[in-house]
């Protein structure tokens, strides 16, 4: 069973995403913000993070800059919302995003890209 990491400063879309890849199997650890997920990166390794781009105190492009360099065989799922944002979701892949959603998805979107990711 892979354990996600899900950063997003949202707690609604925090508790959604957790249900759902719950649901599916998964082991689901949250962070509100980028420090906090980071802390929990150093107590665990994970297979997988969804990083949401726009959170306080440390954007997400910063966390996937660091995922990427220092947890390598970590897979990364940026997310973010709005119609400006594809630059952010783009830039995201750049610092080594593996993939990006674009919010809001669908539940089903989610965990065919988590899925694809994973295997």
């Amino acid at each position: 069973m892979a354990t996600i990491l899900l950063i997003d400063d949202d707690a609604q879309v925090r508790m959604l995403c957790q249900t759902a890849l719950e649901a599916a199997g998964y082991r689901v650890l949250t962070a509100e913000n980028g420090p906090h997920g980071l802390r929990l990166l150093q107590e665990q390794e994970m297979g997988l993070a969804l990083v949401d781009i726009f959170m306080p105190s440390m954007d997400g492009l910063e966390v996937i800059l660091f995922l990427h360099k220092t947890r390598p065989a970590c897979k990364i799922i940026a997310m973010s919302g709005g119609s400006w944002e594809w630059d952010y979701l783009d830039s995201a892949k750049r610092l080594g995003a593996n993939e990006i959603l674009k919010k809001p998805f669908s539940l089903h979107e989610l965990l065919d890209v988590v899925s694809t990711q994973l295997k």
